[in-house]
This record gives structure tokens, sequence and C-alpha cells, in this order.
């Protein structure tokens, strides 16, 4: 990865995309790890982390997570799921967070220098060139270590710098050995920091726009 120290940098992490790359590589993403090593890139000016979550579940796997990350230096933008019916009379639950990130990279736009985009959807293609238009470097971090590979061709294309996750794996991966042992319904221990929960997370569906 090329960064320059006096670089402004955000990070906008699509959770879906990010997780689902993360499963297909093998590994757990230590958030925590994650932040400090872009902390250590530049100036970071802010770590932002798109999901849908359903509102109307007595529980949701991602909530844990959601609120960990909320207490632990990320920005949550989150909006309710949305339910229907297919042409096939399935039930399918919705949670694209497009727009949304879209919208707040442009926002955001002139106060950066360098945007790290975690996704490898190809519809943030025309939002990688809107920000080199405004002279921003873009870099895309996403995966072509899996069959087929997470990230569009199209946009790995248009980035400034493509990373590969897999090449980031010792710096940001969860190690099992760190994970803290604890009867169920007990709380960690204050005075010091939970790690991330994890587990696995059901994610609502993005109509397979996955790349």
């Amino acid at each position: 990865m090329h960064f320059y120290p006096n670089e402004r940098l955000a990070l906008f992490i699509d959770g879906a995309n990010l997780y689902a790359t993360a499963k297909a590589l093998g590994f757990d993403i230590d958030y925590k790890r994650l932040l400090a090593l872009f902390r250590g890139k530049g100036q970071l000016v802010r770590a932002l982390y798109y999901t849908a979550l359903a509102e109307d579940q007595e529980y949701s796997s991602i909530r844990p997570l959601v609120d960990w990350l909320d207490y632990n230096g990320y920005t949550m933008v989150t909006k309710p799921t949305k339910e229907f019916t297919d042409a096939l009379g399935r039930r399918k639950i919705k949670g694209n967070m497009d727009i949304e990130l879209t919208v707040d990279a442009m926002r955001l736009a002139e106060h950066l220098d360098h945007v790290i985009l975690f996704t490898g959807d190809g519809d943030f293609r025309a939002l990688v060139g809107a920000m080199q238009q405004r002279g921003r470097r873009v870099s895309v971090v996403s995966t072509l270590q899996t069959q087929p590979p997470m990230v569009a061709d199209e946009l790995r294309r248009q980035a400034d710098q493509f990373v590969d996750l897999a090449d980031l794996e010792e710096q940001i991966c969860r190690d099992p050995a760190t994970r803290p042992v604890r009867e169920p319904g007990t709380r960690p221990m204050r005075g010091r920091p939970a790690p991330a929960p994890v587990t696995t997370l059901d994610y609502p569906d993005e109509e397979d726009d996955s790349r």
C-alpha cells in the first residue's frame, strides 16, 4: 500500500461486502487492528461503516458488532431493511447502502485527500471516478484471491490503488487465541475494551450485487 503521511484519509466500509470477502478468504477481521493500521498511514479523518439492520427482529446477529464499532472509533451508518417477495414468491430482505455511502463520500470529499473504499461492488465505479475528478486518490480494498474474484474488474481498474484484503490478513486478522472465554450471559470486565464480537453475521441480501 502506498500512502503519504500528511494525507487526510477516510475509510468507507461496505459492511456486508467486506464481511463476505473476509469470509471467502477464511479469516475474521479484528476491527481494532484495522483502524490502527490506517491511523498509521496518514491523518485518519473518519472510518464509516455501512450496514442495514432488521429492526423488527427481536435479535439481530449484526447488532453486537454495530454497537461495538460505534463505541470504538467507527461512525455507524445504518438504515432499516426492507422485506419483499420476489417473482417466485420467495421472501427476500433488501439492505443496500450504496446511496448512503456515495452521498457521504461526496460530502466529505473537500476534507479528504485519499478515500479508502472497502468493497468489490462495481456500482461504485462512478463514485471512484467522481472523487478522482475532484483530485482525490481512491484505494479499493477487496480480493482477487477467490473464485470468482470478489472485486468487479471495472472497479479495480478505475481505482488509483487496489489493495488485496488477503495481503492484509496478518495485519488485521483476529487471533482466535485472544478471544476471551466467558460464561454465557456474562459481560467483559470493565477497564479494558472488549474485543469486537465475532459470529456468523446475518447480513441482508443486496440483490446479488456483491461484485
